[in-house]
């Protein structure tokens, strides 16, 4: 039968992972032993083990199980139910400190221990300095930037950045140098944003791999901002149709600009900068947006409130982004995105917590099935099911595709599709024959573009 301090390691690290239950009266060969041998000193003592063997004495709750023991007889099993400790360490009696890792408990020292003090808050690693670097390291563009955003162009770049605490006892803190460093690969190789473009609803692998887009950003924090939204934009589509009451076309962004750009902002300003071996992914599918972020929410945030709950990870970096005018706060902006999600009919924005890789994801669906249902009976309606039947399936891709969209050029509808160039140019001058499609421009034109017959007539009929 364990003993109470025996129970320590577990009870330390079980409350400093995401809690779990001690099960007590089973022996190490999985046997039903029971406690109904205990004495009520004896029982007492092991509930009260949590408060008597740990330091401070972590949240939890006892209850009995009743079970048949491997004697035959009626007896209970002892729980005691530990809660994850969010703001705080425990330690046992003995100084130690233990870390639930799969099924064991480990004890942590060090580097480890120091990575779940920032974990918990307890330190910021934003906060703490960053023994490398100097002034000459940060890029004084950037620094410039910041000034004229806060009208402080007349102070020196120490002046400014001490009156923000990041300058410590005259060293940079690690804020400093992920906002404002000129090479951040060379502190900072996990502070990059990696976007991949998947053609299709999944990934796949080997010889059906279908990444079409795979883009890796290395900036510091304010240049990375600019560069990766201007890199998304470029990737995201317009869905451009026809309304037959007016003979003009009306276009929908295919996710509200705010939504993602927020999210974006919010990743690269709240992630967990500490945990070194990992990054930022924006994750493209023809049906859905996905921004991961290293680190779990700051706490109390969770997925169920964070529309009106509010903390961040790093304040001053947030302060900072604030300033220059790219953060609001954390759950007014998540407000927004729920709005304009909604205002464009789309399904709310999902945010996930995984435990197992520990980071956060913000899933934004669009209807692409709806808008492709669409495309498709338009297709039907202007060029007719006859024609329609003597299409193979890329032609009638090519024309699903360039029902939304004015016109087209040969490079796009590859990249679309993924086919070869000289292969799309075969099928649309298959279409061309079959009067589909029209070309604007000369064969051999760079500029060269094509667009639905249907569209062509549409467009010269209302501007008659």
């Amino acid at each position: 039968m364990s003993k109470p301090a025996a129970l320590a390691e577990d009870i330390s690290a079980f409350a400093n992972a995401e809690g779990g239950a001690l099960i007590i009266g089973v022996s190490n060969a999985k046997e039903l032993e029971g406690i109904g041998a205990l004495n009520e000193v004896k029982l007492n003592d092991l509930i009260e083990a949590p408060r008597t063997t740990c330091k401070p004495m972590p949240r939890y709750d006892y209850e009995f199980m009743p079970i048949i023991n491997k004697r035959g007889e009626k007896d209970r099993l002892l729980l005691l139910h530990i809660y994850p400790s969010r703001t705080c360490i425990i330690r046992t009696a003995k100084d130690d400190t233990f870390l639930r890792i799969g099924d064991r408990s480990a004890p942590i020292k060090g580097e480890s221990l120091r990575q779940l003090e920032y974990e918990k808050q307890l330190q910021k690693f934003e906060d703490s300095i960053c023994e490398d670097a100097t002034i000459d390291d940060l890029d004084s563009a950037l620094i410039s930037r910041y000034k004229q955003a806060i009208a402080a162009e007349e102070l020196s770049t120490e002046q400014v950045l001490s009156a923000r605490g990041m300058i410590k006892r005259g060293k940079l803190t690690h804020a400093a140098v992920l906002l404002f460093a000129t090479n951040i690969r060379q502190f900072y190789p996990n502070c990059r944003v990696r976007f991949i473009r998947y053609e299709g609803e999944t990934a796949q692998t080997g010889t059906q791999l279908n990444i079409i887009k795979d883009q890796t950003f290395e900036e510091s924090i304010v240049g990375l901002i600019d560069k990766v939204k201007s890199w998304v934009k470029n990737q995201l589509r317009d869905f451009t149709s026809l309304d037959p009451q007016t003979g003009k076309f009306e276009t929908t962004p295919e996710y509200p600009e705010f939504a993602w750009q927020e999210g974006i902002i919010n990743a690269i300003t709240h992630r967990e900068y500490a945990l070194s071996g990992d990054y930022i992914r924006i994750i493209m599918y023809d049906d859905r947006l996905i921004i991961e972020s290293p680190g779990k929410l700051p706490y109390p945030v969770t997925p169920k409130n964070i529309k009106t709950t509010r903390s961040s990870r790093n304040p001053i970096i947030a302060r900072v982004l604030t300033e220059i005018g790219w953060v609001r706060e954390l759950n007014e902006g998540v407000k927004r995105i729920y709005a304009d999600m909604e205002a464009l009919f789309l399904n709310p924005p999902t945010f996930k917590e995984d435990s197992d890789y520990g980071n956060v994801r913000l899933i934004l669906k669009n209807n692409i099935l709806v808008r492709h249902a669409r495309y498709r009976e338009r297709c039907l309606q202007y060029i007719g099911n006859k024609t329609w039947e003597v299409l193979d399936d890329l032609e009638r891709s090519i024309v699903t595709y360039m029902a939304h969209v004015t016109k087209v050029r040969t490079s796009e509808l590859a990249q679309y599709t993924g086919y070869s160039t000289n292969t799309i140019q075969k099928r649309l001058s298959h279409l061309i024959e079959l009067n589909v499609v029209y070309s604007y421009g000369r064969l051999r034109d760079p500029q060269r573009y094509y667009s639905l017959v249907a569209y062509r007539t549409t467009q010269s009929k209302s501007s008659e």
